[in-house]
């Protein structure tokens, strides 16, 4: 019972803690409020834990909001402003964030392939940067469960739509799994637990 040594992990096909980076858009007290697809306290519970999934593994995230500064808009919302800490917020008028200079920016810094996506709606704020970033050869990796639209179909179209443009749709439990990919990784067990215990993901009989 030996595992095989670690793949690099910035050139690993899947992804890794040192090839993801977390994108998090436009979770804002009107956009929730017109989520149809999950209920509202999912919605943010579940996206929450994506935000902890990338904290526990080290995965930077960039953060996105629309129309705050122009007062058109609140703010992301307290409780997960609480999880991001000190993350800085991108402000942007663009629907899709893709067309916004500073987050264009940002994202290129991190040096990151694999672009981990959470955002409101999933028609719009999700779909267009997907796209966008797919046309720039990055691999787009949608989370589903911590996303919602207007209507469950129009959720499921836009999902479908991204998986045909070679999107790869994954969960907070997939991705927990491959970020963490071996056991042997000690150091983040016990937050993999924490984390999946806390969200439901695990019972503990």
């Amino acid at each position: 019972m030996t595992s095989l040594p670690r793949r690099d992990p910035v050139a690993d096909a899947l992804m890794t803690p040192e090839n993801s980076a977390l994108l998090v858009i436009d979770y804002q007290p009107t956009q929730i409020a017109s989520i149809q697809s999950i209920t509202h306290p999912l919605l943010v519970q579940n996206v929450g834990m994506t935000i902890q999934l990338a904290k526990a593994y080290h995965v930077p995230i960039i953060l996105s909001t629309v129309n705050v500064t122009t007062g058109r808009n609140k703010d992301t919302i307290a409780p997960l402003k609480q999880l991001l800490g000190d993350t800085p917020s991108l402000d942007r008028t663009s629907i899709n964030a893709w067309e916004d200079a500073e987050f264009r920016a940002a994202v290129q810094a991190t040096g990151r392939t694999h672009l981990v996506i959470a955002a409101l709606w999933t028609e719009a704020c999700l779909t267009f940067p997907a796209l966008d970033a797919l046309r720039e050869q990055y691999h787009v990796h949608p989370v589903v469960d911590a996303v919602g639209g207007t209507s469950t179909i129009a959720h499921e179209t836009a999902l479908a739509r991204i998986a045909q443009a070679g999107g790869e749709l994954t969960t907070n439990a997939q991705l927990a799994c491959e970020w963490q990919r071996d056991w042997n990784r000690g150091e983040f067990v016990p937050q993999f637990v924490d984390l999946l215990l806390q969200h439901g993901q695990f019972v503990n009989y």
